[in-house]
């Protein structure tokens, strides 16, 4: 998966270097949840962390949605995929941002546990690590960013 903003160029002091690297995980590797801290940390957009993560050779993994990484998932909780039915008129396309949202009532691990688990796929990743989904929902794979 690439990035939404692969080309754009990001200048960043040392100081704002220095907070991504030492928010990686033991893989070198920066999950969905640091991505989010960091990026309030360094004064950007989240949606610009995959494309900053890249210029700097780093990856963005373990999506709380199930979308990419190794995150393990519990069973969907099926209370929660009827209201994301009913609350978005049956739609199996949702936006992360709305399924952060939707999180609050719950958690994001039911959330992630329901989308994972179900015929839901998760649009236009926070970070920008993607637009549209790819891949096989049972595959594990990692945003190239």
């Amino acid at each position: 998966m690439s990035s939404i903003d692969d080309n754009l160029d990001f200048k960043l002091d040392n100081i704002q270097k220095e907070l991504i690297m030492t928010n990686l995980d033991e893989d070198g590797k920066m999950s969905c949840l640091k991505a989010f801290k960091v990026a309030r940390l360094i004064g950007r957009e989240p949606k610009e962390m995959s494309a900053i993560t890249k210029s700097l050779g780093l990856k963005i993994t373990n999506c709380e949605l199930g979308v990419f990484g190794k995150i393990k998932f519990q069973d969907p909780n099926m209370a929660v995929y009827n209201k994301l039915e009913e609350n978005y008129n049956g739609k199996k396309r949702l936006g992360c941002e709305i399924l952060w949202e939707e999180a609050k009532k719950t958690s994001l691990r039911t959330v992630g546990s329901t989308v994972k688990g179900t015929d839901i796929d998760v649009v236009h990743c926070q970070l920008g690590c993607f637009r549209e989904k790819q891949g096989h929902k049972a595959g594990h794979h990692e945003s190239k960013s």
